[in-house]
């Protein structure tokens, strides 16, 4: 029997349709290798194969540019903006922008692992601090409004690099999607004297069912409307700040919770393809409205959200903007708090 959700963080419907997972295609598994690879610009001691790196996590005596790092951020060198563009907005009937803004790779690892399951704690720290990092450094340039953090990891979320990394785009504007989001979220906040993450964390406390891991001032849980099979959520109910102002502590106990919940999916699903995003809200005050802005650690959480791409999407996903979802999340919630992560 389906059900169709309405899932308020993002105010869309999903349809959570159990009897789908049964269709041939709905798999979505790739390799789990973990080898050198002599012609991969983004392994140590291929650095001469990227752009100059934009920014570093190095070892104490390395030079730039040269081994000797555990995280390295490059310009992307197939852009989708750049950073060199003219930064101006056309009016009128074609109204357009220039092809401003920033296009980053993080490659977060100078081994050749082809999935997030095979970091380290320690990976995952430095990893999150390039990217508080990479994202403060932007907020600096008043050009740009918004920052899309995300990671394709398998050939099924979009990925054609396999060594482990992850994207940064910086845009001159705030995408309607996420301008409505953000919206939404101070309404609520306006309204409710609480943030909309916060509320729904705490009524999926309350129930139980969708929930699968605590750890510090961190919930992991499975979205009552989740639009993918698996979907998570990581956030808190509490105001930690942003990815660019989270503190080294937050980051300490986010690691192994993320790590563990991302090997858990992998006990259930085996290697899987997935996106992985975290939320940003707006960055400067031409951008959006200032009370909004002023009040945004209050009316936004820190959150990341994994999707795993294991069913494909058809022609009423695609026309409709409803997603299909075939795994209850009640049931991936329970199967993930049951499963080792090890």
């Amino acid at each position: 029997m389906s059900d169709i959700r309405y899932d308020r963080i993002h105010d869309t419907h999903v349809i959570i349709a159990p009897e789908r997972l049964h269709r041939p295609d709905c798999n979505g598994t790739l390799s789990d290798t973990k080898v050198l690879e002599l012609n991969c610009p983004f392994c140590e001691g291929n650095e001469s194969m990227t752009p100059p790196e934009i920014f570093a996590i190095r070892e104490p005596g390395s030079f730039v540019n040269e081994e000797g790092w555990q995280t390295r951020v490059v310009p992307n060198l197939y852009k989708a903006v750049q950073i060199e563009a003219p930064h101006e907005h056309h009016y009128g009937l074609f109204e357009h922008w220039e092809g401003f803004g920033a296009h980053e790779v993080i490659i977060d690892t100078p081994e050749h692992h082809t999935s997030m399951t095979q970091w380290s704690e320690n990976a995952v720290i430095s990893w999150l601090r390039t990217l508080r990092a990479r994202v403060a450094d932007l907020r600096r340039d008043q050009r740009i409004a918004y920052i899309s953090l995300f990671k394709n990891e398998g050939e099924q979320a979009g990925s054609t690099q396999t060594h482990s990394h992850t994207q940064l785009i910086g845009l001159p504007l705030i995408p309607k999607v996420q301008r409505d989001n953000y919206q939404r979220k101070y309404e609520y906040y306006k309204h409710n004297g609480n943030a909309l993450f916060a509320s729904e964390i705490e009524y999926e406390e309350e129930d139980g069912q969708r929930i699968v891991a605590n750890h510090g001032d961190f919930t992991v849980y499975c979205p009552y409307a989740s639009a993918y099979p698996f979907e998570v959520m990581i956030s808190s109910k509490k105001s930690l700040g942003q990815i660019d102002t989270l503190s080294d502590s937050s980051m300490e106990a986010l690691a192994p919770l993320l790590l563990s919940t991302l090997k858990k999916l992998k006990s259930q699903l085996g290697c899987f393809a997935f996106n992985l995003s975290i939320v940003t809200p707006p960055l400067q005050a031409n951008s959006v409205e200032n009370e909004l802005l002023s009040s945004v650690d209050g009316a936004c959480r820190f959150a990341i959200r994994i999707m795993p791409r294991i069913y494909k999407f058809g022609g009423f996903e695609v026309s409709t903007g409803v997603m299909i979802n075939p795994v209850l999340p009640e049931d991936a919630a329970k199967l993930l708090r049951e499963c080792s992560d090890v």
